[in-house]
Protein backbone atom coordinates (compact mmCIF):
# COMPACT_ATOMS: atom_id res chain seq x y z
CA UNK A 1 0.00 0.00 0.00
CA UNK A 2 1.56 3.21 -1.15
CA UNK A 3 -0.38 6.57 -0.07
CA UNK A 4 -0.39 8.36 -3.57
CA UNK A 5 -1.62 4.78 -5.22
CA UNK A 6 -4.31 4.76 -2.03
CA UNK A 7 -5.37 8.59 -3.01
CA UNK A 8 -5.92 7.79 -6.59
CA UNK A 9 -8.49 4.64 -5.31
CA UNK A 10 -10.44 7.38 -2.69
CA UNK A 11 -10.20 10.11 -5.57
CA UNK A 12 -11.73 7.05 -7.78
CA UNK A 13 -14.30 6.38 -5.28
CA UNK A 14 -15.18 10.18 -4.68
CA UNK A 15 -15.58 10.55 -8.57
CA UNK A 16 -18.23 7.39 -8.89
CA UNK A 17 -20.07 7.59 -5.31
CA UNK A 18 -20.31 11.71 -5.03
CA UNK A 19 -20.12 12.72 -8.88
CA UNK A 20 -21.79 10.17 -10.01
CA UNK A 21 -20.13 9.06 -12.94
CA UNK A 22 -19.60 5.90 -14.24
CA UNK A 23 -16.81 3.43 -13.04
CA UNK A 24 -15.57 2.37 -16.58
CA UNK A 25 -14.57 6.07 -17.42
CA UNK A 26 -12.95 7.08 -14.30
CA UNK A 27 -10.74 3.82 -14.17
CA UNK A 28 -9.92 4.80 -17.90
CA UNK A 29 -9.14 9.03 -16.84
CA UNK A 30 -7.36 7.64 -13.71
CA UNK A 31 -4.73 5.42 -15.78
CA UNK A 32 -4.36 7.41 -18.51
CA UNK A 33 -3.45 10.36 -15.68
CA UNK A 34 -0.74 7.97 -14.57
CA UNK A 35 0.88 6.39 -17.80
CA UNK A 36 4.26 5.99 -15.58
CA UNK A 37 2.75 3.78 -13.22
CA UNK A 38 4.27 -0.08 -13.85
CA UNK A 39 1.37 -2.48 -14.30
CA UNK A 40 1.41 -3.66 -10.54
CA UNK A 41 0.44 0.06 -9.50
CA UNK A 42 -1.80 -0.16 -12.18
CA UNK A 43 -3.72 -3.53 -11.14
CA UNK A 44 -3.88 -1.99 -7.53
CA UNK A 45 -5.79 0.85 -8.37
CA UNK A 46 -7.97 -0.80 -10.67
CA UNK A 47 -8.74 -4.29 -8.60
CA UNK A 48 -8.97 -2.05 -5.15
CA UNK A 49 -11.16 0.45 -7.01
CA UNK A 50 -13.38 -2.36 -8.41
CA UNK A 51 -13.37 -3.75 -4.49
CA UNK A 52 -14.70 -1.46 -2.91
CA UNK A 53 -17.50 -0.99 -5.53
CA UNK A 54 -18.15 -4.57 -4.74
CA UNK A 55 -18.88 -4.56 -0.97
CA UNK A 56 -18.95 -1.11 -0.83
CA UNK A 57 -22.75 -1.23 1.08
CA UNK A 58 -20.58 -3.96 3.57
CA UNK A 59 -18.22 -1.21 4.43
CA UNK A 60 -20.26 1.36 5.10
CA UNK A 61 -22.05 -0.79 7.44
CA UNK A 62 -18.71 -1.08 9.00
CA UNK A 63 -17.55 2.28 9.14
CA UNK A 64 -20.67 3.08 10.21
CA UNK A 65 -21.46 6.29 8.56
CA UNK A 66 -21.95 7.64 4.52
CA UNK A 67 -18.52 8.58 3.02
CA UNK A 68 -18.83 12.26 2.02
CA UNK A 69 -15.10 13.28 1.75
CA UNK A 70 -12.22 11.85 0.99
CA UNK A 71 -10.72 10.71 4.33
CA UNK A 72 -13.79 8.62 4.66
CA UNK A 73 -13.13 6.93 1.24
CA UNK A 74 -9.32 6.44 2.82
CA UNK A 75 -11.06 4.52 5.53
CA UNK A 76 -13.67 1.98 3.25
CA UNK A 77 -10.07 1.17 1.50
CA UNK A 78 -8.96 0.57 4.78
CA UNK A 79 -11.46 -1.59 6.30
CA UNK A 80 -11.15 -3.28 2.60
CA UNK A 81 -7.74 -4.41 3.52
CA UNK A 82 -8.25 -5.52 7.31
CA UNK A 83 -11.10 -7.61 6.47
CA UNK A 84 -8.19 -9.39 4.41
CA UNK A 85 -6.28 -9.35 8.00
CA UNK A 86 -3.71 -7.31 5.85
CA UNK A 87 -2.00 -4.93 8.43
CA UNK A 88 -2.83 -1.05 7.86
CA UNK A 89 0.22 1.42 7.87
CA UNK A 90 0.38 4.56 10.64
CA UNK A 91 -0.78 7.14 8.05
CA UNK A 92 -2.65 9.74 9.48
CA UNK A 93 -5.66 9.37 7.13
CA UNK A 94 -5.93 5.60 8.73
CA UNK A 95 -5.93 6.99 12.44
CA UNK A 96 -9.18 6.12 13.26
CA UNK A 97 -8.59 2.65 12.19
CA UNK A 98 -5.52 1.84 13.79
CA UNK A 99 -6.97 1.52 17.51
CA UNK A 100 -7.43 -1.30 19.57
CA UNK A 101 -11.41 -0.41 19.86
CA UNK A 102 -11.53 -0.25 16.18
CA UNK A 103 -9.44 -3.88 15.77
CA UNK A 104 -11.79 -5.37 17.56
CA UNK A 105 -14.59 -4.12 15.87
CA UNK A 106 -13.10 -5.39 12.29
CA UNK A 107 -12.74 -9.03 14.63
CA UNK A 108 -16.36 -9.38 15.20
CA UNK A 109 -17.54 -8.29 11.68
CA UNK A 110 -14.88 -11.24 10.35
CA UNK A 111 -16.52 -13.59 12.34
CA UNK A 112 -20.03 -12.85 11.87
CA UNK A 113 -19.29 -12.45 7.83
CA UNK A 114 -17.89 -16.35 8.85
CA UNK A 115 -21.55 -17.13 10.31
CA UNK A 116 -24.47 -18.14 7.65
CA UNK A 117 -27.45 -15.55 8.71
CA UNK A 118 -25.57 -13.69 11.12
CA UNK A 119 -24.92 -11.06 8.52
CA UNK A 120 -27.91 -9.89 6.13
CA UNK A 121 -28.11 -10.87 2.70
CA UNK A 122 -28.49 -7.67 1.52
CA UNK A 123 -25.36 -6.29 3.64
CA UNK A 124 -22.68 -9.36 3.32
CA UNK A 125 -23.68 -9.48 -0.77
CA UNK A 126 -23.76 -5.22 -0.50
CA UNK A 127 -26.63 -4.70 -2.66
CA UNK A 128 -29.13 -2.49 -2.38
CA UNK A 129 -32.73 -3.79 -0.38
CA UNK A 130 -34.65 -3.38 -3.26
CA UNK A 131 -32.49 -5.48 -5.57
CA UNK A 132 -32.58 -8.29 -2.69
CA UNK A 133 -36.27 -8.27 -2.90
CA UNK A 134 -36.25 -8.24 -6.72
CA UNK A 135 -34.11 -11.01 -7.25
CA UNK A 136 -36.28 -13.37 -4.75
CA UNK A 137 -39.13 -12.64 -6.42
CA UNK A 138 -37.78 -13.78 -10.19
CA UNK A 139 -35.22 -16.17 -9.31
CA UNK A 140 -36.55 -17.34 -6.08
CA UNK A 141 -33.61 -20.12 -4.22
CA UNK A 142 -31.36 -19.52 -6.90
CA UNK A 143 -31.16 -15.96 -6.52
CA UNK A 144 -28.39 -16.55 -3.10
CA UNK A 145 -25.92 -18.57 -5.48
CA UNK A 146 -26.42 -15.78 -8.10
CA UNK A 147 -25.80 -12.94 -6.43
CA UNK A 148 -22.28 -14.08 -4.07
CA UNK A 149 -21.46 -15.43 -7.86
CA UNK A 150 -21.83 -11.74 -9.46
CA UNK A 151 -19.40 -10.37 -6.43
CA UNK A 152 -16.87 -12.30 -7.74
CA UNK A 153 -14.20 -10.59 -10.17
CA UNK A 154 -14.68 -10.98 -14.00
CA UNK A 155 -12.37 -12.81 -15.98
CA UNK A 156 -10.63 -11.51 -18.82
CA UNK A 157 -12.18 -13.35 -22.12
CA UNK A 158 -10.94 -12.56 -25.40
CA UNK A 159 -12.30 -13.58 -28.89
CA UNK A 160 -10.08 -14.83 -31.66
CA UNK A 161 -10.90 -12.75 -34.43
CA UNK A 162 -11.34 -15.95 -37.27
CA UNK A 163 -10.81 -12.98 -39.93
CA UNK A 164 -7.10 -12.50 -38.89
CA UNK A 165 -5.96 -15.62 -37.11
CA UNK A 166 -6.85 -19.22 -35.27
CA UNK A 167 -7.10 -19.79 -31.38
CA UNK A 168 -4.06 -21.28 -31.84
CA UNK A 169 -1.77 -19.03 -33.50
CA UNK A 170 -3.25 -16.01 -30.89
CA UNK A 171 -2.00 -18.24 -27.91
CA UNK A 172 1.14 -18.55 -29.30
CA UNK A 173 1.20 -15.01 -30.33
CA UNK A 174 0.08 -14.11 -26.77
CA UNK A 175 2.35 -16.06 -25.33
CA UNK A 176 5.56 -14.35 -26.87
CA UNK A 177 4.06 -11.15 -25.14
CA UNK A 178 4.04 -12.99 -21.79
CA UNK A 179 0.39 -13.15 -22.16
CA UNK A 180 -1.08 -16.86 -21.00
CA UNK A 181 -4.30 -17.97 -22.45
CA UNK A 182 -6.35 -20.80 -22.01
CA UNK A 183 -8.40 -21.91 -25.07
CA UNK A 184 -11.37 -22.63 -24.28
CA UNK A 185 -12.17 -26.07 -26.52
CA UNK A 186 -14.11 -25.63 -29.99
CA UNK A 187 -14.87 -22.09 -29.25
CA UNK A 188 -12.92 -18.87 -30.48
CA UNK A 189 -12.46 -18.19 -26.53
CA UNK A 190 -9.56 -17.68 -24.89
CA UNK A 191 -9.35 -17.00 -21.25
CA UNK A 192 -6.66 -14.80 -19.68
CA UNK A 193 -4.77 -17.16 -16.75
CA UNK A 194 -3.45 -14.06 -15.21
CA UNK A 195 -5.41 -10.93 -15.59
CA UNK A 196 -3.34 -8.15 -18.11
CA UNK A 197 -3.59 -5.11 -20.01
CA UNK A 198 -4.45 -6.51 -22.79
CA UNK A 199 -5.63 -3.65 -24.85
CA UNK A 200 -1.11 -2.37 -25.45
CA UNK A 201 -0.41 -5.77 -27.10
CA UNK A 202 0.65 -5.81 -30.35
CA UNK A 203 -1.81 -8.72 -31.48
CA UNK A 204 -4.84 -6.43 -29.81
CA UNK A 205 -3.35 -3.52 -32.33
CA UNK A 206 -3.32 -5.72 -35.69
CA UNK A 207 -6.76 -6.86 -35.05
CA UNK A 208 -6.21 -9.93 -34.34
CA UNK A 209 -8.60 -10.11 -30.97
CA UNK A 210 -11.71 -9.12 -29.17
CA UNK A 211 -12.33 -8.94 -25.60
CA UNK A 212 -15.74 -10.08 -25.00
CA UNK A 213 -16.91 -12.55 -22.36
CA UNK A 214 -17.45 -16.25 -22.65
CA UNK A 215 -21.35 -16.01 -22.40
CA UNK A 216 -21.65 -13.24 -24.87
CA UNK A 217 -19.48 -14.92 -27.56
CA UNK A 218 -22.48 -17.65 -27.65
CA UNK A 219 -24.93 -15.05 -29.20
CA UNK A 220 -23.39 -14.87 -33.17
CA UNK A 221 -23.17 -18.88 -33.02
CA UNK A 222 -26.97 -19.27 -31.73
CA UNK A 223 -28.23 -16.52 -34.54
CA UNK A 224 -25.61 -19.17 -37.27
CA UNK A 225 -25.38 -16.21 -39.66
CA UNK A 226 -23.59 -17.53 -43.04
CA UNK A 227 -21.61 -15.99 -45.86
CA UNK A 228 -23.59 -14.36 -48.08
CA UNK A 229 -26.15 -13.40 -46.45
CA UNK A 230 -28.01 -10.39 -45.66
CA UNK A 231 -28.09 -9.93 -41.29
CA UNK A 232 -29.26 -6.98 -39.31
CA UNK A 233 -27.90 -6.48 -35.74
CA UNK A 234 -30.53 -3.55 -34.96
CA UNK A 235 -29.16 -2.79 -30.98
CA UNK A 236 -25.51 -2.52 -32.47
CA UNK A 237 -24.01 -0.31 -30.10
CA UNK A 238 -19.96 -0.53 -30.06
CA UNK A 239 -20.63 -4.04 -32.17
CA UNK A 240 -18.83 -6.71 -30.24
CA UNK A 241 -21.45 -8.96 -31.26
CA UNK A 242 -21.43 -7.38 -35.03
CA UNK A 243 -17.76 -7.78 -35.64
CA UNK A 244 -18.28 -11.33 -34.04
CA UNK A 245 -21.33 -12.03 -37.32
CA UNK A 246 -19.09 -10.60 -39.74
CA UNK A 247 -15.94 -13.27 -38.78
CA UNK A 248 -18.76 -15.90 -39.12
CA UNK A 249 -19.64 -14.66 -42.38
CA UNK A 250 -16.31 -14.78 -43.84
CA UNK A 251 -16.86 -10.86 -44.60
CA UNK A 252 -19.49 -11.89 -47.72
CA UNK A 253 -22.97 -11.03 -47.30
CA UNK A 254 -23.83 -7.78 -45.53
CA UNK A 255 -24.38 -6.19 -41.80
CA UNK A 256 -26.33 -3.27 -41.05
CA UNK A 257 -25.45 -2.36 -37.84
CA UNK A 258 -28.02 -0.21 -36.13
CA UNK A 259 -28.07 2.20 -33.74
CA UNK A 260 -29.89 5.43 -31.83
CA UNK A 261 -26.68 6.37 -30.63
CA UNK A 262 -24.41 7.81 -33.79
CA UNK A 263 -21.53 7.82 -31.58
CA UNK A 264 -21.15 4.26 -31.05
CA UNK A 265 -21.38 3.38 -34.44
CA UNK A 266 -18.28 5.52 -35.09
CA UNK A 267 -16.48 3.34 -32.22
CA UNK A 268 -17.60 0.85 -34.54
CA UNK A 269 -16.27 2.03 -37.74
CA UNK A 270 -12.84 1.93 -36.24
CA UNK A 271 -13.06 -1.44 -34.57
CA UNK A 272 -14.16 -2.86 -37.69
CA UNK A 273 -11.54 -1.73 -39.12
CA UNK A 274 -8.41 -3.13 -37.36
CA UNK A 275 -10.47 -6.08 -37.27
CA UNK A 276 -10.56 -6.13 -41.12
CA UNK A 277 -14.55 -6.65 -41.61
CA UNK A 278 -15.50 -5.32 -44.35
CA UNK A 279 -19.04 -6.31 -45.18
CA UNK A 280 -20.48 -3.53 -42.20
CA UNK A 281 -22.65 -1.03 -43.28
CA UNK A 282 -23.18 1.51 -39.81
CA UNK A 283 -26.94 3.36 -39.90
CA UNK A 284 -27.72 5.66 -37.47
CA UNK A 285 -31.94 4.91 -36.01
CA UNK A 286 -33.12 8.47 -36.97
CA UNK A 287 -36.80 7.50 -36.71
CA UNK A 288 -39.02 4.53 -37.33
CA UNK A 289 -38.47 5.26 -40.74
CA UNK A 290 -35.00 3.89 -40.60
CA UNK A 291 -36.75 0.40 -39.52
CA UNK A 292 -39.60 -0.03 -41.82
CA UNK A 293 -37.71 0.47 -44.73
CA UNK A 294 -35.57 -2.78 -43.66
CA UNK A 295 -38.70 -4.75 -43.15
CA UNK A 296 -38.84 -8.15 -44.84
CA UNK A 297 -35.24 -7.77 -45.95
CA UNK A 298 -32.97 -9.90 -43.23
CA UNK A 299 -31.71 -13.45 -43.45
CA UNK A 300 -30.93 -13.08 -39.87
CA UNK A 301 -31.85 -10.10 -37.21
CA UNK A 302 -30.00 -9.66 -33.87
CA UNK A 303 -32.05 -7.93 -31.21
CA UNK A 304 -29.28 -7.30 -28.36
CA UNK A 305 -31.58 -5.12 -26.49
CA UNK A 306 -31.07 -2.45 -23.36
CA UNK A 307 -31.46 -4.30 -20.35
CA UNK A 308 -30.38 -3.49 -16.48
CA UNK A 309 -27.11 -5.25 -17.20
CA UNK A 310 -27.89 -7.61 -13.98
CA UNK A 311 -26.07 -10.17 -15.60
CA UNK A 312 -22.18 -8.20 -15.94
CA UNK A 313 -22.47 -6.74 -12.35
CA UNK A 314 -19.00 -8.55 -11.83
CA UNK A 315 -17.44 -6.29 -14.35
CA UNK A 316 -20.09 -3.02 -13.85
CA UNK A 317 -20.48 -3.38 -10.01
CA UNK A 318 -21.37 0.62 -10.04
CA UNK A 319 -24.28 -0.42 -11.48
CA UNK A 320 -26.16 -1.29 -8.42
CA UNK A 321 -25.75 1.64 -7.31
CA UNK A 322 -26.89 3.69 -10.01
CA UNK A 323 -29.90 1.54 -11.27
CA UNK A 324 -33.57 2.23 -10.00
CA UNK A 325 -36.70 0.32 -9.59
CA UNK A 326 -38.69 2.72 -12.32
CA UNK A 327 -35.60 2.20 -14.46
CA UNK A 328 -35.67 -1.36 -14.75
CA UNK A 329 -39.86 -1.27 -15.51
CA UNK A 330 -38.91 1.30 -18.26
CA UNK A 331 -36.83 -0.89 -19.78
CA UNK A 332 -39.11 -3.45 -20.00
CA UNK A 333 -41.41 -1.54 -21.99
CA UNK A 334 -38.61 -0.42 -24.35
CA UNK A 335 -37.27 -4.22 -25.10
CA UNK A 336 -41.27 -4.89 -25.76
CA UNK A 337 -41.41 -2.31 -27.92
CA UNK A 338 -38.14 -2.76 -29.96
CA UNK A 339 -39.92 -6.84 -30.31
CA UNK A 340 -42.84 -5.57 -31.61
CA UNK A 341 -41.48 -2.88 -33.95
CA UNK A 342 -38.40 -4.38 -35.25
CA UNK A 343 -38.91 -8.66 -35.62
CA UNK A 344 -41.06 -7.54 -39.15
CA UNK A 345 -37.19 -7.09 -39.95
CA UNK A 346 -37.08 -10.79 -40.55
CA UNK A 347 -38.18 -11.72 -43.92
CA UNK A 348 -40.40 -15.01 -44.01
CA UNK A 349 -38.14 -18.53 -43.36
CA UNK A 350 -35.81 -15.89 -41.53
CA UNK A 351 -34.33 -16.26 -37.71
CA UNK A 352 -34.14 -13.53 -34.93
CA UNK A 353 -32.38 -13.77 -31.76
CA UNK A 354 -33.20 -11.50 -28.87
CA UNK A 355 -30.83 -11.17 -26.46
CA UNK A 356 -30.07 -9.33 -22.98
CA UNK A 357 -27.20 -9.00 -19.99
CA UNK A 358 -29.40 -9.85 -17.84
CA UNK A 359 -30.70 -12.73 -15.22
CA UNK A 360 -34.45 -11.61 -14.61
CA UNK A 361 -36.86 -13.48 -16.05
CA UNK A 362 -39.21 -10.25 -16.40
CA UNK A 363 -36.35 -8.86 -19.13
CA UNK A 364 -35.65 -12.14 -20.62
CA UNK A 365 -38.39 -15.32 -21.00
CA UNK A 366 -41.64 -13.80 -20.24
CA UNK A 367 -40.14 -11.06 -22.95
CA UNK A 368 -40.11 -13.76 -25.60
CA UNK A 369 -43.80 -15.70 -24.19
CA UNK A 370 -45.27 -11.97 -24.12
CA UNK A 371 -43.95 -11.62 -27.56
CA UNK A 372 -45.44 -14.60 -29.02
CA UNK A 373 -48.60 -13.75 -27.76
CA UNK A 374 -49.02 -10.77 -29.80
CA UNK A 375 -50.47 -10.59 -33.35
CA UNK A 376 -46.86 -9.39 -34.80
CA UNK A 377 -45.21 -12.86 -32.40
CA UNK A 378 -47.86 -14.80 -33.76
CA UNK A 379 -45.41 -15.32 -36.98
CA UNK A 380 -43.12 -16.61 -34.97
CA UNK A 381 -41.59 -19.89 -33.41
CA UNK A 382 -39.44 -20.34 -30.83
CA UNK A 383 -36.73 -22.79 -31.59
CA UNK A 384 -34.64 -22.46 -28.34
CA UNK A 385 -33.61 -20.46 -25.19
CA UNK A 386 -31.04 -20.24 -23.38
CA UNK A 387 -30.39 -18.54 -19.66
CA UNK A 388 -27.12 -18.44 -18.60
CA UNK A 389 -26.44 -17.47 -14.57
CA UNK A 390 -23.01 -16.34 -13.20
CA UNK A 391 -22.29 -19.76 -10.86
CA UNK A 392 -23.23 -22.23 -14.34
CA UNK A 393 -19.82 -21.29 -15.96
CA UNK A 394 -18.45 -18.54 -14.00
CA UNK A 395 -19.18 -16.24 -16.72
CA UNK A 396 -21.74 -13.59 -17.38
CA UNK A 397 -25.11 -13.98 -16.62
CA UNK A 398 -27.12 -13.59 -20.08
CA UNK A 399 -30.21 -14.74 -21.92
CA UNK A 400 -30.80 -15.28 -25.54
CA UNK A 401 -33.61 -16.85 -27.76
CA UNK A 402 -33.99 -17.74 -31.35
CA UNK A 403 -37.07 -17.24 -32.80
Amino acid sequence: MHPLLVRVVAQNLINIFIEKRHADKVMEHALKAHPKAGSRDRAFIAETTYEVLRHFRLYQEILGKDPVQESDFWQLIGIHFSLKNIALPPWRELEPLNTAEFQQKINEWRNKLQQTGDVPRAIRESIPDWLDTLGVQELSDQWPPTLHALNQPASVVLRANRLQTTPEKLQKALHQESIETEIMPGTDALVLKVRKNVFQSAMFKKGWFEVQDFSSQKVAPLLAPEPGMRVVDACAGGGGKTLHIAAMMQNKGSIIALDTHAWKLDELRKRARRAGASNIDTRPIESKKTIKRLYNSADRLLLDVPCSGLGVLRRNPDAKWKLQPDQIELLRKTQQDILQSYAPITKPGGRMVYATCSILPSENQFQVHQFLQSEIGKEFTLLTDQKILPQDEGFDGFYMALL
